[in-house]
C-alpha cells in the first residue's frame, strides 16, 4: 500500500503516451470510420497491456496485489459493458457521424478518467478515516444489484441529460450542425460550440454516474488507491475499442444485467463481511482475493455464454415463425 510518487508518474505518463499514439495512428489524415479489424487489434492491445502490468505487479509486489489488480480490472471492464449500451444511445440521439465517434469516445473517456481519479482519491481518503463507510458501500452495492435485476428489460437503456449537460447547453451558444471534428467554431465573429462538445460532455459525465457503482465495487476488492486507479484506467482505455468491436452483439447479451447484479451483490456481501471481520466479529470470514477473482471470471463467462445461447435460440424460433414483415415481402 502507498506506492511512491514515481510509480504514479510512470503509470500516468505511460497512459498518456499510449493514448497519444493511439490518437495519432487512428485519427491521422482524413477522418474515416473505425473498422472491426482496428477495433479487434486495439482491444487485444489494451488487454495485453493490462496483463503485462499485472505481471509487473506480481513480480514487484507479490501475488496478492496482482490478484487484486486483475480482479478489479475484470470487474471494471465487465461493469463498463453497461456503459456501452448508454454510449450507443447517446451517439444515436446526437446523430454523431461514425467517422468522428472514436474521437468523441476518446475525449469523453479521458474526461471520465480525470473525474474518476478525483472520485477515487476522495473515496480512499474517506475509507481510511471512516471505516464504517465499508458498510455503506456494501449496502449500496446490494441495493444496486437488486435494482439491476428489477429493471432488467424495463427501459434500462434510456438516457436523460444530467445537470452539467443541461448547463452547457444553456451557457454556450451551439451550432445546429457538426463542423467536422471541431468542438468550437467562430461564426460571424461569434464563438460557438458544436454538438461535438455537447456529446463529449454527455459521454464523460454519464460515465461518472456509472462510477458510483463501479468505484465502491473495486474498493470491495482492494483499498489500495494505486490499484483502484490503474484497474479503472486500463478498463476505460480499452472501452472505446470494445464499443466498435461489439457493435450489435451488445443486444444479444440478454443476461448481462443478471451477471453484473450477481457480481455487485457478491462484492457487497464481501465488503460487509470484511468490515465485520476487521471489527473482530468471530463468525465473519475474510474472503481471499482468488475467490473474488474466480467468482467474477466465472460469472461473466457463464452470463455471456448463456446470453449467446438464448439469442441463438430466439433467432432460430424467429426463422421458424414468419413475421408480418417477411410475410408482406413474400
Amino acid at each position: 500500500m502507498g506506492e511512491p510518487l514515481w510509480a504514479w508518474a510512470v503509470v500516468i505518463v505511460g497512459l498518456l503516451v499510449v493514448i497519444a499514439v493511439d490518437l495519432w495512428i487512428v485519427d491521422r489524415g482524413e477522418a474515416r470510420e473505425f473498422s472491426m479489424k482496428q477495433a479487434g487489434f486495439w482491444v487485444s492491445f489494451y488487454v495485453l497491456l493490462a496483463i503485462i502490468f499485472g505481471i509487473i505487479l506480481w513480480a514487484t509486489q507479490g501475488a496478492t496485489h496482482a490478484g487484486q489488480f486483475f480482479a478489479g480490472y475484470i470487474t471494471e471492464y465487465s461493469l463498463s459493458v453497461d456503459n456501452l449500451f448508454i454510449f450507443f444511445i447517446i451517439m444515436g440521439r446526437f446523430a454523431v457521424p461514425k467517422v468522428y465517434q472514436h474521437r468523441v469516445l476518446l475525449v469523453g473517456i479521458l474526461m471520465a478518467l480525470v473525474m474518476r481519479g478525483i472520485f477515487i482519491a476522495l473515496g480512499a481518503a474517506a475509507l481510511q478515516r471512516f471505516s464504517w463507510l465499508f458498510y455503506v458501500f456494501g449496502a449500496f452495492l446490494l441495493y444496486t444489484a437488486i435494482n439491476l435485476i428489477r429493471q432488467h428489460g424495463h427501459d434500462e437503456d434510456e438516457f436523460s441529460e444530467n445537470a452539467l449537460l443541461r448547463w452547457v447547453r444553456r451557457a454556450f451558444p451551439t451550432t445546429p450542425d457538426y463542423v467536422g471534428h471541431k468542438v468550437t467554431v467562430k461564426i460571424d465573429g461569434r464563438r460557438m460550440v458544436t454538438p461535438m462538445l455537447i456529446v463529449m460532455v454527455a459521454i464523460g459525465t454519464t460515465d461518472l454516474l456509472f462510477a458510483l457503482d463501479s468505484i465502491p465495487a473495486i474498493f470491495g476488492l482492494t483499498q489500495d488507491p494505486f490499484i483502484v486507479f490503474t484497474a479503472n484506467a486500463f478498463a476505460l482505455m480499452g472501452l472505446r475499442q470494445l464499443y466498435f468491436l461489439l457493435g450489435g452483439l451488445l443486444q444479444r447479451l440478454v443476461y448481462i444485467s443478471y451477471g453484473l447484479a450477481f457480481i455487485l451483490g457478491f462484492i457487497g456481501v464481501k465488503l460487509i463481511l470484511e468490515a465485520l471481520h476487521a471489527s473482530h466479529v468471530s463468525w465473519a470470514p475474510e474472503v481471499p482475493i482468488w475467490v473474488s477473482l474466480s467468482v467474477i471470471g466465472v460469472t461473466m463467462v457463464v452470463t455471456t455464454v448463456a446470453s449467446l445461447l438464448k439469442s441463438r435460440s430466439d433467432a432460430r424460433k424467429g426463422k421458424e415463425i414468419p413475421t408480418s414483415a417477411s410475410a408482406n415481402e413474400g
